[in-house]
């Protein structure tokens, strides 16, 4: 294979210089300044504060509330990483089959990918409204009394919908990709050694995509805990109250509502050593199990 060469040492360093200083400004600054804000209880009007030590985390781990928010946020993550993964990988195996309109197709598939998470949210708004929504009045048809922002599982529901709903286009694109770098040659024998669909698809097919639905997996688990936040503050109508919330959420609520600065970096301390441990688990275990070509 050939590499790049460079005449100095010093080219390389500087073509990284932009990227790696956008890196420690809005990442490893704010984490460096989010964990040092932790071990202090913050004047909300920035007098002063107090050296408290992990008192703030004592609180977390003490906090009922925070426990349940956790656990909603676990549920919350796998059923849109689920969801979205499955009905993405779907419609990607139908498209590749699709011969006459298979343009159009595809492209009413990824149009979503356009819609930013609060439109996104705002769109959902419309479809659950409680006087004429669309899906208000579908669910009211089959007996379902429909109350966004009102009863706890009818938010969370339209909190999965809306969100699977604006992942769904992302994988699709990916899936479809892998699904048409296949080769012919595979595909072919496949067919002559088992002429059922559905066992070709999992012996063979989805072995060979392993590698991109073990990245949208990461990309799935991460939209979930943090991108879906502009989705929630549009259906929660900016007040949670009893209505469900994720633990990014709960840091927006806690730091710029309660003014409990010291708290929220907490938390959101705890949410980024969670992520890292994630992803070191997958990395470690999971990709163990997947094999590149």
């Amino acid at each position: 294979m050939k590499r790049a060469g460079f005449t100095t040492r010093w080219l390389p360093i500087l073509l990284l210089v932009p990227q790696l200083s956008i890196i420690a400004i809005f990442f490893y600054w704010p984490a460096a300044h989010a964990v040092q804000s932790s071990f202090f209880l913050q004047d909300p009007f920035g007098f002063g504060s107090t050296f408290v030590g992990v008192d703030n985390y004592t609180d977390l781990a003490n906090n009922g509330e925070y426990v349940n928010i956790a656990q909603f946020t676990l549920v919350f993550t796998v059923l849109v990483t689920f969801f979205s993964l499955s009905l993405a990988l779907l419609l990607a195996v139908k498209a590749d089959n699709v011969i006459r309109g298979a343009r159009g197709y595809r492209t009413l598939l990824m149009w979503v990918y356009a819609v930013a998470p609060p439109v996104a949210g705002f769109i959902g708004l419309i479809m659950f409204n409680q006087s004429w929504g669309p899906l208000t009045e579908l669910a009211q048809s089959i007996g379902w009394d429909f109350k966004l922002g009102v009863n706890f599982n009818d938010t969370a529901t339209a909190m999965v919908l809306v969100s699977v709903w604006k992942q769904v286009p992302v994988n699709f694109i990916f899936f479809l990709s892998g699904l048409q770098s296949i080769p012919r040659s595979v595909r072919e024998a496949a067919l002559i050694d088992n002429r059922s669909s559905t066992r070709r698809f999992w012996d063979v097919t989805f072995p060979l995509l392993a590698p991109t639905g073990f990245f949208l997996l990461i990309i799935n688990i991460t939209y979930a805990l943090f991108d879906t936040f502009g989705i929630i503050d549009t259906l929660v109508k900016g007040e949670p109250g009893n209505n469900p919330m994720t633990l990014v959420y709960k840091v927006y609520v806690d730091g710029f509502r309660g003014n409990d600065l010291g708290g929220s970096s907490a938390q959101s301390v705890v949410l980024m050593v969670l992520v890292l441990a994630l992803t070191v688990f997958q990395f470690r275990l999971v990709e163990r199990r997947i094999h590149y070509t």
